[in-house]
């Protein structure tokens, strides 16, 4: 059909964006009920055909308590700054099983919906975004299991728990940062997907999660071990509903919103460059 036939008015050019802008934000706004509608498909796949469904979300970070407990807790014996084993553990536990979860399910956004993504345009940062937010109902439906542990023990809040929110949003920003890398490379390489189990284990023995950061005594090691964003995410987490210190742990906090940022916006940066050539490594296309 001849385009200058057809009335200029249903005409809409998609044109590839240009300069150094990371991200279209007016282009995420509009694309609100397609975040809605992924993330809420997400929620569905995920527990279809299951047994015990969203009980899921409980079952994994309780019974790595129990197992973090039995050999950390007893058998190693060690420290939880006072605390009871298990209501540590745990505390730790759930942001980083939101961390965790988030991360791997964003890292295969792309390769999981790539029959949508050679068929219809929408803006890919779309994909591992809606992934990190369906990660976030799985948090929330673990949360009262901490809430009832925290009163078996007779352990409440303190004036710092105003801070979980911000604690919340710090790990949805480095696993959306982390999971905007290994999206855009596990299209090019597929042994992405291999890496991603094994780095997260890794990461979770980095985190003070079985273990307090007291452990680190060292000053140089101390800051080396800081420059780790869930450091700040799971000290301040575990301070502001057990108060484990005196006060927030403020020095690994400021290091894990420094680094949590510069994790975002460089992932950003490489997720825009790596687009087109993804997308056209898909459809046979040269990239744009």
């Amino acid at each position: 059909m001849n385009v200058k036939n057809v009335p200029e008015a249903i005409i809409t050019m998609i044109q590839p964006s240009k300069g150094w802008k990371i991200v279209d934000l007016k282009e995420l706004i509009r694309s609100r009920e397609l975040i809605f509608f992924l993330t809420w498909r997400d929620l569905k796949v995920r527990y279809k055909q299951t047994i015990l469904g969203v009980a899921w979300a409980v079952i994994q970070p309780v019974m790595t308590m129990v197992v973090f407990s039995i050999f950390f807790g007893g058998l190693a014996g060690v420290p939880s700054d006072g605390i009871p084993y298990p209501l540590f553990s745990l505390a730790g536990l759930l942001p980083w099983q939101l961390f965790e979860n988030s991360l791997r399910n964003a890292s295969r956004s792309l390769v999981t919906n790539r029959n949508m993504i050679t068929k219809i345009y929408f803006p890919r940062v779309v994909l591992p975004l809606s992934s990190v937010l369906a990660s976030i109902v799985d948090f929330f439906v673990a949360g009262p299991i901490l809430i009832f542990m925290m009163i078996y023990y007779h352990y409440s809040p303190n004036i710092y728990a105003l801070l979980i929110p911000y604690y919340i949003l710090l790990t949805i920003v480095t696993a959306f940062g982390v999971g905007l890398w290994f999206s855009a490379m596990d299209v090019l390489y597929r042994d992405i997907g291999y890496i991603i189990p094994f780095l997260c284990q890794l990461w979770m023995y980095l985190t003070p999660i079985a273990y307090g950061s007291g452990m680190i005594s060292n000053p140089k090691l101390q800051f080396i071990y800081n420059l780790n964003p869930m450091v700040g995410v799971v000290n301040g987490f575990r301070s502001s509903l057990l108060g484990v210190y005196a006060a927030v742990p403020v020095q690994s906090i400021v290091f894990s919103s420094i680094i949590s940022i510069l994790i975002l916006v460089s992932g950003l940066v490489y997720f825009r460059r790596m687009e087109k050539q993804a997308c056209g490594f898909w459809t046979g296309k040269p990239p744009m």
